[in-house]
Formats: C-alpha cells, sequence, structure tokens
C-alpha cells in the first residue's frame, strides 16, 4: 500500500478556479501554500476568444511570463503583483483576470533561487524536496554533454525545459520514453529520437544532462527548467497502454488524483490532455490542451479513483491501442504515514 509522507497535498499543490473580475491587484486565496509556479489558463465559456497558457514563477516575478502553447521567447507584462501565502495577486492586464479561469500551482523553494554547482554549468534551483518540485534557471553553452543541479536530492522522472530568449519549442523528458527521446509539450507530436535535447543520457539525483541543441541549451541564452522527482503517495510519472474500450485501462498511482496529463507517444496528432477535480468530477469531463490555446472541451475520458484514475473512452487522445504517458499529482494520499492514517475514499 502506498503510504506518504504528504498528509496534506494542497501545501504543495493545488488547482484553483476563478472568474476575472477586471480588478487590479486582486487576491486569489484558498491555494494552501505560496507557489512558485502559476500556470493559468482560460477555460472560455465567457464569450471571449481563445487565450494561451501562461507560465509565471517566482523566480523571474510576476512581469514574466511563459506561452505554454507557443515558441514564443518569455514576455514581459503584468501578470501577478505578488505571490502570497495562500495564493497569488493578480494584476488587471495580459488576461490573467478576466476570464474564466484556472491556475494550477506549485509550491518550489521560494523566489531566491540558490546557486547550484552540482553541474558544469551553475544554475539558480528554487527547490522543493519534500514534494519532488524544482525550477532551475540556468545560461546556455551548447555544448554536448552539459550538466545542470537540479537541487532535488532524487532522480527526476519529468523535466520541461524553455528557452527564455529564443523561439524554441518546449522540450520534455519523461523516464518512460528513455533519454534518447523527448517530446514537446506545445505540440501533437510523437516522440523524436536525438541526442542534441537529453545528450543519451539519464538525469542523476544531482543533476540532467543536455545535448547541444538551442531549445535546452542554447549559446548565451536563459533557460528555465521545472524538474519533478516522484514522491510516494503524492505524485506519479508512468506510461499506460490504452484498449480502445469505455471499459479502459486502470492506471494505479498510489492516491487519489487531482490533476492528471495524458499523452499518446506513438503517433503524432494527440494533444496533451489536461484533467483536475476542480474543473470536474466522475466522469472526467473537462479537458485543456498544454499545446492549445483552445477553450475547455466537455468529452467524458476517465474517472478519478481512490488508488488511480481508469479511461472511460476510445478516443486515441488517451485511450487508444496505443502508449501513454502521464503526470499525475494527489487530491489525496491513499493512506498517509501518520499515527491512525486511513484509506482516502473513491470520489
Amino acid at each position: 500500500m502506498a503510504y506518504s509522507s504528504i498528509t496534506k497535498p494542497t501545501d504543495h499543490f493545488n488547482p484553483k478556479i476563478y472568474t476575472g473580475d477586471g480588478t487590479d491587484n486582486r487576491a486569489i486565496t484558498g491555494v494552501g501554500h505560496q507557489p512558485d509556479l502559476v500556470w493559468l489558463k482560460s477555460r472560455g465559456g465567457d464569450g471571449t476568444g481563445y487565450v494561451s497558457h501562461q507560465w509565471i514563477n517566482s523566480i523571474d516575478g510576476g512581469t514574466k511570463a511563459l506561452v505554454g502553447d507557443q515558441t514564443d521567447t518569455q514576455q514581459t507584462g503584468t501578470y501577478l503583483a505578488s505571490f502570497d501565502s495562500d495564493g497569488f495577486t493578480l494584476r488587471s492586464g495580459q488576461n490573467v483576470n478576466t476570464r474564466n479561469m484556472v491556475a494550477w500551482c506549485w509550491k518550489a523553494g521560494g523566489s531566491t533561487g540558490a546557486s547550484n554547482t552540482n553541474g558544469s554549468i551553475t544554475s539558480s534551483v528554487s527547490a522543493n524536496t519534500t514534494a519532488g518540485f524544482s525550477i532551475v534557471k540556468y545560461t546556455g553553452n551548447a555544448t554536448s554533454g552539459a550538466t545542470v543541479g537540479h537541487g532535488l536530492g532524487a532522480v527526476p522522472k519529468m523535466i520541461i525545459v524553455k528557452n527564455l530568449d529564443a523561439t524554441e519549442n518546449w522540450s520534455v523528458y519523461h523516464n518512460s520514453i528513455g533519454n534518447t527521446k523527448f517530446l514537446r509539450s506545445n505540440q501533437t507530436n510523437a516522440t523524436t529520437t536525438s541526442s542534441t535535447i537529453w545528450n543519451d543520457t539519464t538525469p542523476t539525483s544531482s543533476v540532467f544532462t543536455v545535448g547541444n541543441g538551442a531549445s535546452v541549451n542554447g549559446s548565451g541564452n536563459d533557460l528555465i527548467a521545472f524538474c519533478f522527482a516522484e514522491k510516494k503517495g503524492f505524485s506519479k510519472f508512468g506510461k499506460y497502454e490504452g484498449n480502445a474500450s469505455t471499459n479502459g485501462t486502470f492506471v494505479y498511482t498510489g492516491f487519489k488524483p487531482a490533476f492528471v496529463i495524458m499523452k499518446a507517444i506513438d503517433n503524432a496528432g494527440r494533444s496533451w490532455v489536461m484533467q483536475d477535480t476542480k474543473r470536474s468530477s466522475n466522469p472526467m469531463n473537462k479537458e485543456l490542451w498544454t499545446d492549445s490555446s483552445i477553450i475547455e472541451q466537455t468529452e467524458v475520458r476517465s474517472d478519478f479513483l481512490s488508488n488511480g484514475f481508469k479511461l472511460r473512452t476510445t478516443t486515441t487522445y488517451v485511450n487508444g491501442a496505443e502508449t501513454y504517458i502521464y503526470m499525475a499529482f494527489a487530491e489525496n494520499p491513499l493512506v498517509a504515514n501518520v499515527s491512525g492514517g486511513l484509506p482516502t475514499t473513491a470520489r
């Protein structure tokens, strides 16, 4: 049974929904922690057009954002006024406070990144070793085999990198596809084989390795990496085989999920499907895509259970007869590693 030392997942990760009202310096509370990564997306349903994903982190501050579904360089604008003890404060511009919104919020180690010299490239790291999440900023040198310290003290199972200074795709490492391949979280492509991204080298408990590709190691460019280590009962990064049935594949995570992203890896044209418990309940039928600015779609995809998730569709987006990877974060651990810990219940 998956015992977890994290008894309250919202201390480290939580989705939050809100409706924008255009008020400047508006506080969004109820997140449960002071986030270091706020990933924002318009859900639609408010008579407005499509709006891109926006990634805002505490190291770079609330006036900087990355466009999650595009290759754009880091943008400057009026996004967040502050990262607060129980959420964040919005500014009125940049489409963060005028629409129906969802925010996925992670706690790292605070806004002051610590210098990390474990790799051949010195990095600035904000790390939450308890929950296995770090934000890593570094300057590329276009050298194959360069290493970057991530500060987790555990081997990352998933790494997402974006070049801040150049119009480059997002690069994704996932342990289930290995170190010779990569995915693009802003694209629907299948896995691509190349040594220029991860240099055919698996991350260690102290560093990850990059090739000479500009998307992960552009010469003189600032880059940022979001690194995730797996924590029992809180986070899981794995793969599953779809069965093309409404009585679909069951995926064991060891916790009741709060948030799951799924991606087909064998064939192109499959979006990264995002589901969470704040926008839907069983059957989980509200989704957004990391690779698109499209508004929230209504499609029955899965059930979130006390110990994992079960697919409820034949669609190739999440349950065709092919292979998928996923990342999942807990709403509740199956059993907390505390005196008198009790199993969680299904939704």
